[in-house]
């Protein structure tokens, strides 16, 4: 199936040219604070849970803050 707008870049360019953004700025970045308070808030979530582990909530709270910021 092709895309409709083709000179748009993909949601996954998008997140791959923002982690490569933060990996060379580092906490310069707007997106490093957000992505990485969305980490530990998953990670304190994954611990208190009994059905996941914190490295589980560590990455899904990151991604989900990623995803959010570059959503917009």
């Amino acid at each position: 199936m092709a895309r409709q707008h083709p000179e748009e870049p993909t949601l996954a360019e998008l997140t791959i040219e923002e982690v490569k953004a933060m990996g060379k700025q580092g906490l310069a970045h707007p997106s490093t604070k957000p992505v990485l308070t969305g980490g530990v808030i998953g990670a304190v979530a994954g611990a208190i849970l009994p059905v996941v582990s914190w490295p589980v909530g560590l990455f899904a709270g990151a991604a989900i803050a990623l995803y959010s910021r570059v959503k917009r």
